[in-house]
């Protein structure tokens, strides 16, 4: 069942992208390999080179709505729930679950072989890590993009709370994004303390909007249970085993995922080609910095992609 507030006529109103969401050319279900049912979409020309893009906690395929619509234009893109979010049902939780999810993914949209840059924001990101060492992921990644992201240590260094780091500002801190109290409704005060957490100070007021009507559209439980991985994630392995081209994004405002992890991520990587910091960006870069991180995705499928097809 859809939730009503992701329901036609209540998506929120993106002001990089029109008032309705990008319309699919194609929807299927991925079956993961614990029989959870992934919903994906699929926008653009069938034949034109594949980028997979993997949303973050809290968030839907509608976060991706401005990529979307600019590489749609002549790309293939692909765009999936995460379990419990937007319209794939909840299931097990874990980084193990978030890697089966990408392999379904990949094998349901892409033929034997087939290459596609991925880009992961935040816990998209931490997919494609827990993903690395998998045959799947293997055979299809030519390239990944890491926005907004890390791969340890998650809550030792948020700076959600203006406080000195120590035990107690860990602690606040993990009750603080395994609240149990439901969200609510989207209010001025909601909108207020969104932006403050996941977003730069200069956010237009239109993609604060945005954000806070996907975050708050993700079930209370679902929420709950992600925070729990979230606060005990360590993939600094699958960080070094992510042997493909990489370009590493994170905004220097980021209160979530810190530009040190970032930092972190990019002298890890085996074959990190730049990492860009968004001067003034939050956590929400691809809403944040559409054009920035777009730009990034299309350098890495000119790169990785077109290329070689043309080479072929």
């Amino acid at each position: 069942m859809i939730p009503q507030s992701l329901r036609p006529g209540r998506y929120p109103r993106l002001l990089h992208g029109g008032d309705t969401p990008p319309v699919a050319d194609r929807e299927l279900t991925a079956v993961s390999a614990d029989e959870s049912r992934i919903h994906v979409e699929v926008h653009g020309p069938e034949g034109a080179p594949v980028v997979v893009l993997a949303h973050g906690w809290t968030c839907s395929t509608l976060f991706w709505a401005a990529q979307i619509r600019d590489l749609a234009t002549d790309h293939r893109v692909v765009v999936y729930d995460q379990r419990g979010h937007g319209r794939t049902p909840a299931g097990p939780v874990g980084t193990d679950r978030l890697a089966d999810d990408l392999e379904a993914v990949l094998a349901a949209v892409l033929a034997p072989g087939e290459k596609a840059v991925l880009a992961g924001h935040s816990m998209g990101g931490m997919t494609m890590m827990a993903a690395s060492g998998r045959a799947g992921f293997r055979e299809h990644a030519a390239a990944v993009l890491l926005c907004s992201t890390g791969s340890a240590r998650l809550v030792d260094e948020s700076l959600v709370l203006p406080m000195r780091p120590g035990r107690l500002r860990t602690r606040l801190t993990h009750l603080i994004l395994g609240a149990r109290a439901p969200l609510g409704p989207v209010t001025p005060v909601s909108r207020r303390i969104l932006k403050y957490a996941t977003m730069g100070p200069g956010s237009a007021p239109d993609r604060v909007d945005a954000c806070a009507r996907i975050v708050h559209a993700c079930p209370r439980a679902v929420r709950v249970a992600w925070s729990h991985v979230l606060g005990e994630l360590d993939l600094d392995e699958g960080v070094r085993g992510l042997d493909v081209p990489a370009i590493v994004i994170g905004g220097t405002a980021d209160r979530l995922t810190p530009i040190v992890h970032a930092e972190r991520i990019a002298a890890a990587l085996p074959q990190c080609l730049e990492l860009a910091r968004l001067t003034g960006a939050g956590h929400m870069t691809p809403v944040e910095a559409p054009e920035a991180v777009t730009a990034k995705i299309r350098e890495l499928a000119g790169t990785y992609l077109d290329v070689k097809e043309k080479a072929a």
